[in-house]
């Protein structure tokens, strides 16, 4: 194992597709104070309480073995000394010379969410359950119904939670993290099909004015409304996003050079006769067009440089990164 996969600020194990562990980095080792040849060979769940053991074998291994990875799972390990260290967890089932592994990476996590710690008391409870009488498997069964219903709930979470984590919370749009996400998904389409997109990046001219004179509620409303003008403006396949502070970007499929930036320019000359709310603005875009051997940062580098000229010859407007190159 390399220093930096050993080092590195996360987790690491891999295992067998039977769970026995195979390697696992300096980091977890740490986390959970063991030595590694006191983890080498054993089996994953035996750094696991008796809980979580039931939670591994029944969720996450039908889970991966059905789509090849888990995402953002909950758990917690045991360390030596017999201390829970509640964990997300990542995995991914992959071959290697023929052989079936999984590796995962997980992030200790300092608080527990508390509907997650009922469901685990729920489970602790049915392991009680199990071991008594027949009256008692009659209570097991109505346990049961309420796990069921308490561990839908928490999936329903879940979604509520991964959809905020791709979510910006003033506009409703899609964050940062959502647009880098479909920048990465449209280059790798565009390297398969050839077709080419656009990228835009947008940006309020002189937001700053509105926030001094007006204060930041107003310049909030002047966010908001822009957001609903933009996704107004697309089309169906097309994705608009709030990049951070008075910055959007939009990806548009299948849209060239000179689509780009008429496109563009429509987005510049709607916003500029456009009241949202009682305020006007105008925009600046900076847009590019992906070419072969585009990556993410260089794509948004073009536009970030054409955004720029936009700016410095006199804002709203768009300029093409290409015009920038011919110049």
């Amino acid at each position: 194992m390399n220093i930096q996969l050993d080092t590195a600020p996360c987790g690491y194990f891999s295992i067998s597709s039977e769970g026995i562990i195979q390697s696992v980095n300096g980091t977890l080792l740490s986390m959970l104070d063991y030595e590694r040849g006191e983890l080498l060979g054993r089996h994953i769940e035996s750094a696991m309480s008796v809980t979580n053991k039931l939670f591994f074998h029944t969720y996450f291994y039908p889970y991966i073995q059905l789509h090849g990875h888990v995402n953002e799972m909950y758990v917690s390990f045991r360390t030596s000394t017999g201390q829970d260290v509640p964990v997300l967890l990542n995995g991914v089932r992959q071959q290697r010379d023929s052989e079936t592994f999984i590796d995962c990476v997980v992030l200790a996590m300092r608080k527990r969410i508390e509907h997650e710690k009922d469901v685990l008391q729920s489970k602790a409870r049915l392991e009680e359950l199990y071991q008594k009488t027949n009256e008692a498997n009659r209570k097991l069964e109505l346990l049961h119904a309420e796990y069921e219903t308490k561990q839908q709930e928490l999936l329903r979470i879940n979604h509520q939670l991964e959809a905020m984590a791709w979510t910006d919370t003033l506009t409703g749009l899609g964050n940062r993290r959502y647009f880098q996400e479909k920048l990465l998904a449209a280059l790798a389409s565009y390297r398969e099909n050839n077709v080419p997109f656009s990228l835009f990046i947008i940006d309020i001219d002189h937001f700053k004015n509105i926030n001094d004179t007006y204060g930041h509620p107003v310049g909030d409303q002047v966010l908001t409304n822009l957001a609903r003008l933009l996704q107004s403006m697309t089309r169906e396949n097309d994705i608009v996003a709030r990049y951070g502070g008075e910055e959007f970007v939009a990806i548009l499929p299948d849209t060239d050079q000179e689509t780009g930036l008429s496109i563009a320019d429509r987005y510049c000359a709607t916003a500029a006769s456009t009241m949202l709310g009682e305020y006007q603005i105008t925009i600046s875009i900076g847009v590019a067009t992906a070419t072969y051997g585009d990556t993410d940062q260089s794509l948004l580098n073009q536009a970030d440089l054409a955004l720029y000229a936009s700016k410095s010859s006199g804002r709203n407007q768009a300029t093409h990164a290409a015009s920038l190159v011919r110049s």
